[in-house]
C-alpha cells in the first residue's frame, strides 16, 4: 500500500477454552515464538507478548492491510493446530471464542508492554476475569456478561 501511513498499536487478549491452565513453561516460549511468527509473516510488528497458563496478551503495531478479526482468527487457529500437532496437551487444545482488542497511542505503548511483560507478578493480586473487566470498563466498552471469557466451571 504505497502512500499509506499509519500508527496503530493493538493490545489483544485471548484465553484458553474454558480458561483451563494448559499453557506450561515447557512450551510457553515456543508458543510465543510461533505467534510472533504469524504476526510478522502478516507484516505486523510484535512489541510484546506474554501471558499466563490460561491466557495470552499480545501488543503489536498493526498494518492496515488486514483486519484485526482476520489476524486474530489466524493467530488462534494456526497456534491451536500447532499445539495439537506437537501434542503439548492431552486431548484437543482450543482457544475460547472471541478476543479483546484495544488500541493505544504511541505514548502509551511502553506502559502497556511493561504491563504485558509483568503478567505473572500482576496476577498474584488480580484474577484474569477481574483484569479483563477492568480493561473493558477503562475503555468504556459495554459488554454482556454471558460473552465474557468463561471461567472454569
Amino acid at each position: 500500500m504505497s502512500n499509506t501511513y499509519t500508527q496503530i498499536h493493538i493490545h489483544a487478549v485471548f484465553a484458553v477454552q474454558n480458561r483451563m491452565s494448559l499453557i506450561t513453561k515447557l512450551w510457553e516460549e515456543r508458543l510465543y515464538q510461533y505467534i510472533t511468527g504469524i504476526i510478522q509473516h502478516k507484516g505486523h510488528k510484535l512489541l510484546a507478548i506474554n501471558g499466563m497458563p490460561d491466557h495470552v496478551h499480545v501488543l503489536f503495531g498493526m498494518r492496515p492491510s488486514q483486519s484485526l478479526s482476520d489476524l486474530m482468527k489466524e493467530i488462534k487457529g494456526d497456534s491451536s493446530r500447532w499445539i495439537n500437532v506437537n501434542r503439548f496437551v492431552n486431548g484437543k487444545f482450543s482457544w475460547q471464542e472471541g478476543f479483546g482488542g484495544f488500541s493505544y497511542s504511541k505514548s502509551q505503548v511502553s506502559a502497556v508492554a511493561d504491563y504485558i511483560e509483568k503478567q505473572e507478578e500482576h496476577h498474584k493480586t488480580k484474577t484474569f476475569i477481574a483484569e479483563y473487566r477492568k480493561i473493558l470498563t477503562d475503555f468504556g466498552i459495554d459488554y454482556d456478561e454471558q460473552y465474557i471469557f468463561k471461567p472454569i466451571e
